[in-house]
């Protein structure tokens, strides 16, 4: 029956519409890399999936099969069961994946379809194959697209000026930090895997602007690197350089830096915010 079910090839269209995604690779391959709106619900856990790699390569694949049934099965099955469900409640036009689209997400799937009769759809190529996609998109869209750069010194308004703008793509922002010295936020940076996977997203997202806006950068932000295809491109742009007085300049970056960060912390902690942050 599993073969019959519904899988999902048009991966362009998975990305636009912020298709909701169960992955059911191990915890760890999921802390890896993963996509946005992808929730990790594994079929395994890490040392489950450790026990049946290890049977694999000294038994095979039969009773490597075998011994995961037998180790995900009664209520830990049920309790596994409950949480796709749970999330395919919530998210009805989702789907799931696993590393290559194979075992994991077809056996994920075929017990949702026998315990709910809901045919919910995997992804075709699984993790692998979006990941391949991501990657050939930011290359061949940046080869299409035209950017425009904001130079200028620090606290010059550069990222007050691109959120003022449509066109853009936040690479900042996608980092999850500030591009200088001082440019660490309240929450940790994503993963090198993560951080390109949203910013192929947002092009793919934006791919039909003739023009997209960048801040200028240098190879990297922060400790994500930037793709060397965005790298290439950009540094062949037309340059917009930005201009501030010393005072203007010392503003923005107290704002930034001081004022801005010193709030966060509070609100993400309201009562060691302000101790986190000195």
């Amino acid at each position: 029956m599993s073969s019959e079910l519904t899988q999902i090839a048009d991966f362009t269209q998975l990305f636009v519409g912020d298709t909701p995604l169960i992955d059911t690779r191990a915890p760890i391959e999921f802390d890896q890399g993963a996509f946005p709106f992808t929730q990790s619900l594994p079929l395994m856990s890490d040392s489950e999936r450790e026990l049946i790699g290890t049977c694999y390569k000294n038994k095979g694949q039969e009773q490597a099969v075998a011994l995961g049934h037998e180790l995900v099965q009664g209520e830990i099955k049920q309790a596994r069961l409950d949480t796709w469900l749970e999330f395919i409640k919530n998210n009805p036009n989702g789907a799931l994946y696993c590393f290559r689209g194979g075992m994991r997400s077809q056996i994920t799937q075929q017990w949702i379809y026998e315990a709910s009769g809901i045919n919910y759809p995997r992804i075709k190529g699984g993790y692998k194959a979006l990941r391949r996609f991501l990657i050939d998109e930011t290359d061949r869209i940046m080869n299409t697209i035209t950017p425009i750069v904001i130079g200028g010194q620090t606290g010059c308004g550069k990222t007050l000026l691109l959120d003022t703008l449509k066109d853009t793509i936040d690479l900042e922002g996608l980092a999850n930090h500030r591009g200088s010295a001082f440019g660490n936020t309240t929450t940790p940076q994503p993963t090198q895997i993560n951080f390109e996977n949203a910013l192929a997203i947002e092009l793919i997202k934006k791919q039909a602007c003739s023009h997209l806006v960048f801040e200028d950068e240098g190879s990297n932000v922060g400790t994500v690197h930037i793709p060397q295809c965005v790298q290439h491109k950009t540094t062949q742009a037309e340059l917009v350089l930005l201009e501030a007085s010393v005072e203007e300049r010392l503003k923005v970056s107290m704002d930034a830096y001081v004022i801005n960060m010193q709030q966060d912390f509070i609100t993400q902690d309201p009562i060691n915010g302000f101790d986190n942050f000195c």
